[in-house]
């Protein structure tokens, strides 16, 4: 396999987990992790309605992936951070589709479980569009 490793992470639990599941593969494929956050239209709209400014935003963007980033780094594993923008699921699969990435790692479950039950799950969407394989993490 040719590319990176995608890992979807939004700091919650089962993105942690995931995290580790990420850590893994890249061990034992050799393939550096490249972690993606997304943000939503509505929780853009709504940070710059509450925030003092865009550092501010970034700051608590950071602190959402700071656990995150935590376990990479004690793992000693080559990561990145792209921030994507849009609706969570489809964002990870065009990037995913676009960068040519080897594996696609998520939880089953993120922040936000309400969208899940309405609208059907982020993990749902992405193993049915992603053209690589995709672990989803309980």
């Amino acid at each position: 396999m040719r590319g990176n490793i995608l890992l979807a992470s939004d700091g919650s639990d089962h993105a942690l987990r995931a995290t580790e599941e990420a850590i893994k593969l890249a061990k034992g494929l050799k393939k550096e992790i490249v972690v993606a956050y997304v943000v939503n239209f509505d929780q853009s709209k709504k940070d710059v309605l509450h925030s003092a400014g865009s550092l501010d935003r970034e700051q608590k963007r950071k602190k959402q992936l700071q656990s995150t980033e935590q376990k990479l780094q004690e793992a000693e594993v080559a990561y990145s951070i792209k921030l994507l923008h849009g609706v969570p699921g489809p964002a990870i699969v065009e990037y995913a589709n676009e960068n040519a990435v080897s594996y696609v790692v998520l939880g089953s479950r993120g922040l936000n479980d309400l969208q899940e039950m309405v609208l059907g799950s982020v993990s749902h969407k992405v193993a049915k569009r992603a053209q690589c394989p995709v672990l989803i993490v309980k």
